[in-house]
């Protein structure tokens, strides 16, 4: 029997409205751009749609548990891999596991 508090990408209930963003950086809205999204042993095409040196927003048509392992791939970029932290309306939240290659062009694509 499934409990009502699953990690199977429902959005745990908060009891109170966050007052402050808690992200360590800014999240840069990209231009449209796409990434290969890694996800048990496939790969997807996702859209982009924020950006930053320790995550992302991408959306994505399924449902992966909260804390499941990925990677998202940028065009010219090697592969990274993240957390999923949050799942809601057909978007998902990664939490990067590492940080950019000291690349400039790399740091620059990751935000």
């Amino acid at each position: 029997m499934r409990g009502r508090l699953g990690l199977d990408g429902g959005m745990i209930p908060r009891g109170v409205k966050r007052l402050f963003d808690q992200r360590g950086e800014p999240r840069e809205p990209v231009e449209p751009a796409s990434a290969m999204l890694g996800w048990r042993g496939r790969e997807t095409l996702v859209d982009v749609t924020n950006l930053s040196l320790s995550g992302a927003m991408v959306t994505f048509g399924q449902i992966p548990h909260i804390g499941e392992t990925v990677t998202l791939q940028l065009a010219e970029c090697r592969r990274r891999t993240a957390s999923v932290r949050w799942v809601r309306d057909g978007r998902i939240g990664l939490n990067f596991d590492d940080s950019p290659d000291d690349d400039n062009r790399e740091r620059r694509a990751w935000g």
